[in-house]
């Protein structure tokens, strides 16, 4: 899967996973959230072994160095050979520390809005 010396960022990142589609990966280079050098890079820019990014996700904050040019999508276990996980410590921890419910977009049991029984003995209180 190597031997292709030029690839551009945005197939990159859409190749090790970091991103869905590669138009996500491309809006994201527009959109200054993915970094070289404390620069923002454009969707064009060419790859490099040895190269570090720092890319802003939904979900995390990655700093990754590339270890080697990956032109399609494979599956995970294979696509993680391709980059190095550089991210600090204090990131990994703030991703941790958010619930699991920020992400699915559900709401907690039992907090929020009253049960069926909670909503009779409310009724029946007021009455």
């Amino acid at each position: 899967m190597e031997g292709k010396e030029k690839l551009r960022i945005d197939k990159y990142l859409w190749a090790i996973r970091l991103f869905k589609t590669r138009s996500q990966a491309g809006d994201a280079c527009d959109k200054g959230k993915v970094k070289f050098k404390g620069d923002n890079c454009k969707a064009s820019r060419t790859v490099n072994i040895g190269d570090e990014y720092e890319v802003k996700t939904e979900a995390k904050r990655w700093r990754i160095k590339v270890t080697g040019l990956l032109e399609k999508r494979v599956q995970y276990s294979e696509a993680i050979r391709y980059y190095l996980d550089l991210t600090p410590a204090e990131e990994l921890d703030l991703v941790k520390s958010v619930a699991s419910s920020f992400h699915t977009g559900k709401r907690l049991s039992k907090v929020g809005r009253p049960t069926k029984r909670e909503r009779r003995d409310l009724d029946e209180f007021m009455d």
